[in-house]
């Protein structure tokens, strides 16, 4: 006599589970999509009040990045810092203070790169493998400061001139413009930046490409391995 009450119940609960199943299915491409190749896409000079927008905004799009942080505000903001690791994303040493490197002695230079992956790591952001000098600055005494510290130098491919107060449209525009492998300079203060974020995911997926990780090996995007 239990048993008959119990049919409504299983076929509502094996309806859900279809509907579950579905809708598993319906999203999935989306988050796994054939990869035709990878692009890099960064974000200098954070960590910042406005990180937690950023790494939202990446998260909620499905992207991975590259966040080239200075050291002086690792210091200041660790727990943004762990955050950025928590979305999946990859922690660069972008210098301590933001100078103009190639103007400084080599013990300055040091300075700036060693103090800065000393607050990263402490931060929790382990120890960083790239190094993007500011200004995409560099020379030999620098290049020879980022080997003492096993960095890979990373400059970029395209600029979105979101530094330059470039809109929204901009920005979209400027990342439509990565081929396999390139890297794109941004930047974690801009909102429209931020704003930009969703729009950049729909472009790189039309195309077949996807946010890979930047190679300590070769300086270029590729698939992600971590």
């Amino acid at each position: 006599m239990r048993a008959a009450p119990l049919r409504p119940l299983l076929a509502a609960t094996a309806a859900v589970a279809l509907a579950v199943g579905s809708l598993t299915l319906a999203t999935a491409p989306a988050w796994a999509a054939t990869c035709n190749g990878y692009v890099g896409l960064t974000f200098d000079d954070g960590p910042s009040g406005n990180t937690p927008n950023l790494l939202n905004a990446l998260r909620q799009s499905g992207l991975r990045a590259t966040m080239f942080n200075e050291g002086q505000y690792a210091a200041a903001y660790p727990a943004q810092v762990r955050a950025e690791v928590s979305a999946g994303m990859w922690v660069g040493n972008h210098s301590y203070t933001h100078p103009h490197l190639t103007q400084l002695a080599q013990s300055q230079i040091d300075s700036e790169i060693s103090r800065t992956q000393q607050a990263v790591a402490s931060a929790g952001g382990g120890t960083p493998k790239l190094f993007r000098p500011p200004y995409g600055e560099t020379n030999a005494t620098v290049r020879t400061v980022e080997a003492k510290y096993g960095l890979r130098e990373i400059i970029w491919d395209v600029d979105s001139q979101d530094w330059n107060g470039a809109s929204t449209d901009a920005i979209v525009q400027a990342a439509g413009r990565l081929a396999n492998g390139q890297i794109i300079l941004m930047h974690d203060w801009p909102a429209n930046t931020v704003a930009a974020v969703p729009r950049i995911a729909q472009g790189l997926a039309a195309r077949g490409l996807c946010a890979g990780m930047i190679s300590p090996q070769t300086g270029r995007a590729v698939a992600p391995t971590g």
